[in-house]
């Protein structure tokens, strides 16, 4: 049964950061790549950044360039998503997801940015 656990969000001010982890479980975590989401009430969910398997490719939001990162460490079965200068508009639920089978979602974590 593959789980995806995301956690580190939190309320931060505006220019300030947070860094998000997602554990996964129950497939060959190295083997897929991964992703992070985020959404808002009334909203489509919305792509933050992805990482392939090596951690050699990431593709991110225009929205997000040059503030997150997304990173993955394959022994701990875990991904990241470093969030700098965080906006207000970045308040959202962040999900992390893995391309395997049919995909498979955590359950989120809130970020919220305001002062």
């Amino acid at each position: 049964q593959v789980q995806l656990v995301e956690s580190g969000g939190g309320l931060v001010q505006p220019g300030g950061s947070l860094r998000l982890s997602c554990v996964a479980s129950g497939c060959t975590f190295s083997n897929y790549a991964m992703s992070w989401y985020r959404q808002t009430p009334g909203k489509e969910r919305e792509l933050v950044a992805n990482v392939v398997s090596t951690g050699g490719i990431k593709n991110y939001a225009d929205s997000v360039k040059g503030r997150f990162t997304i990173s993955r460490d394959n022994a701990k079965n875990t991904v990241y998503l470093q969030m700098n200068s965080l906006k207000s508009e970045d308040t959202a639920v962040y999900y992390c997801k893995v391309s395997f089978g049919r995909g498979y979602w955590g359950k989120g974590t809130q970020v919220t940015v305001s002062s």
